[in-house]
């Protein structure tokens, strides 16, 4: 799968239903069928949804660790904690379930925002948050993780 584009401001209904974003919607075409995985993201009070493809192959990169290591078998599990499998349906709505609804704090505003190959699901005011907290070290943070030496991309 090629890697997702777009963030959409969204409305959650109070059974914690979420229609998808047409250009999102249009990007995962494909997929939607396959279904989907629904999880607590590690780092932010967010949701990450994983599609069936991308999930299989953290599974793969899961699977080889050695659950006989104590910090191996915790990070499995909390890694794994309230993970859900989510379907479409034919209207283009997935439902989020309460535990995770709880977890993120989503309320009627969310933002679904693109991450590569998964998708983050966000209540509004977290995200927004989010964004501000990170402007100020964003600069250093870019040049840390993406600065490489010019030799690295061909350039004399």
């Amino acid at each position: 799968m090629s890697s997702l584009i777009g963030t959409y401001e969204c409305k959650v209904d109070t059974k914690g239903r979420l229609m998808l974003p047409s250009g999102l919607k249009k990007q995962l075409l494909p997929i939607l069928q396959n279904g989907f995985v629904l999880k607590r993201a590690v780092f932010q009070p967010c949701l990450e949804l994983y599609p069936m493809a991308e999930w299989e192959l953290l599974m793969q990169r899961m699977n080889k660790l050695n659950r006989f290591k104590k910090k191996n078998n915790d990070f499995i599990r909390r890694f794994t904690a309230g993970v859900k499998i989510i379907e479409v349906d034919a209207t283009g709505r997935l439902l989020i379930p309460k535990d995770l609804v709880a977890f993120a704090d989503i309320s009627k505003e969310i933002v679904v925002s693109s991450a590569i190959n998964i998708v983050e699901i966000w209540d509004k005011d977290k995200y927004e948050q989010a964004i501000d907290d990170a402007t100020g070290d964003f600069a250093d943070l870019a040049e840390e993780v993406m600065g490489q030496d010019d030799d690295d991309y061909g350039i004399s």
